[in-house]
């Protein structure tokens, strides 16, 4: 446990410019203090104490604002950064090297005893505020944007925003990006702005399609619009008259 906890330490000093050195991160980062109440909860939890592992965690929501079930199955160097107000359930699995920011919440959405909370695997990173539910699945090195809700499974090395949560950036274009704090770059695009974007257009080429069918004659007729027989004259309003002017 102890090994798990230097490793704990040296990914905060990593993740985090604002950590000056491995004694702040030990007496100052709510997220440690955390996760060091949850490696004593968890062993107990796997021992069978199950009072003393949830009220080990139970201290450890006091203390820090961050409620991390004992039962919950989490890697090696993760990292909470301000961290009040996350929330990990009882079945979640979260792999080694994943981020999580404050607000976040690995729900569960379902009664049943069962499986009913995230995985997520290595180098994910979650945003602030984000909510992920349910038993899904979010993929090795995904992000996940502030405030996306997450209700279907996350493809690994992808970026997904918004409500419900879509696909904002491809693998392909994160792959060689670096960490990325909050799981949001600056220059993101909006997936819904994108779609609308493309209505508008497709808009745009049908008002153009139906002037242009407006302004055409009809096939095989005469550019002048006639039907190709002289048109009757118009009749003579005065009465008696005939048609032929007689």
């Amino acid at each position: 446990m102890f090994k798990k906890l230097g490793e704990d330490i040296a990914a905060i000093m990593a993740r985090d410019p604002a950590a000056k050195s491995r004694l702040e991160v030990v007496l100052c980062y709510p997220g440690f203090h955390a996760l060091l109440l949850y490696r004593l909860a968890n062993a107990a939890w796997r021992r069978g104490w199950f009072l003393l592992g949830r009220f080990l965690s139970h201290v450890g929501r006091v203390l820090t604002g961050i409620e991390i079930h004992p039962g919950a199955t989490i890697g090696r160097r993760f990292f909470v950064d301000h961290g009040m107000g996350v929330v990990i359930g009882e079945t979640a699995q979260v792999g080694d090297d994943v981020t999580l920011y404050q607000g976040v919440t690995l729900g569960g959405t379902s009664l049943h005893q069962g499986k009913r909370h995230p995985t997520l695997e290595d180098g994910v990173i979650v945003g602030s505020g984000a909510q992920v539910l349910g038993p899904l699945t979010v993929g090795k090195g995904a992000r996940v944007g502030a405030n996306a809700v997450v209700l279907k499974d996350v493809a690994a090395g992808v970026t997904v925003v918004g409500i419900p949560a879509q696909v904002a950036i491809s693998r392909a274009k994160q792959q060689d990006t670096d960490f990325c704090a909050y799981g949001t770059s600056i220059d993101m695009p909006d997936p819904v702005a994108r779609a609308l974007d493309g209505l508008l257009g497709e808009v745009t080429a049908l008002k153009a399609r139906v002037a242009e069918l407006e302004g055409a004659p009809a096939a095989g007729a005469p550019a002048n619009g006639s039907n190709g027989h002289r048109p009757d004259p118009r009749p003579d309003p005065r009465p008696g008259a005939s048609r032929d002017g007689n």
